[in-house]
C-alpha cells in the first residue's frame, strides 16, 4: 500500500502590508495620533521659545525640555513603525514601551503645562505654549487609552472562557 501525499502552500502578499515603508500606519488612528502629537508639541515649543518677556526662567526652561524631549521620543516612535524598525529588533516589547513612554509623558507634559499656565504673568505668547501643552496632554492621554486597548486588551476572566 503507498500512500502519496500533496503538500500545498499558498503565499500571499498585501500591497499594503510588504516593502520598506508601513504606509498605512501613516494614515491609522495611531500614526494620526502621534502626527497631532508632534505637532502639539512642536508648537508648544516654539510658543514658549520665541516668547520675550518670560517671568520664570527655570519654568520655561522646564517647559522646553519636556516638549522637546517628548516630541523627539514620539517622532522617533513614528518612524520607527512607518519603517518597520520595531519588526528588526523583535527583543524590545514596542507596545509596552511606548505605553510607558506616553504615561511619562503625559504626568511631565501636563506639570509643565500647568506651570507654564501659572508663571504666564499674562505673555499671550507663553499663554499659547501652555495651551498647546494641554492640547498635547490631552493627545497623549488618548494615546495612553488606545495602547492599553491594544497592549491588555479584555482578558478571559473566568476558566471557562479560557478553555
Amino acid at each position: 500500500m503507498s500512500h502519496t501525499v500533496v503538500t500545498t502552500t499558498t503565499t500571499t502578499r498585501s500591497s499594503s502590508g510588504e516593502g520598506f515603508l508601513n504606509l498605512g500606519y501613516t494614515r491609522s488612528v495611531q500614526g494620526l495620533l502621534k502626527i497631532a502629537q508632534v505637532v502639539a508639541l512642536l508648537i508648544a515649543f516654539l510658543c514658549v521659545h520665541c516668547a520675550r518677556g518670560w517671568t520664570d526662567y527655570s519654568a520655561f526652561r522646564y517647559f522646553e525640555v519636556v516638549t522637546l524631549w517628548f516630541l523627539i521620543a514620539f517622532l522617533i516612535f513614528y518612524l520607527m513603525y512607518v519603517f518597520r524598525l520595531q519588526s528588526k529588533i523583535p527583543c524590545i516589547n514596542w507596545t509596552m514601551t511606548e505605553l510607558l513612554h506616553y504615561g511619562v509623558g503625559t504626568i511631565l507634559v501636563f506639570i509643565a503645562s500647568i506651570v507654564a499656565a501659572v508663571k504666564s504673568g499674562g505673555v499671550s505668547e507663553l499663554e499659547a505654549g501652555s495651551a498647546f501643552g494641554f492640547i498635547a496632554t490631552f493627545l497623549l492621554a488618548v494615546s495612553i487609552w488606545t495602547s492599553y486597548k491594544v497592549t491588555c486588551g479584555s482578558q478571559p476572566t473566568s476558566k471557562s472562557e479560557i478553555l
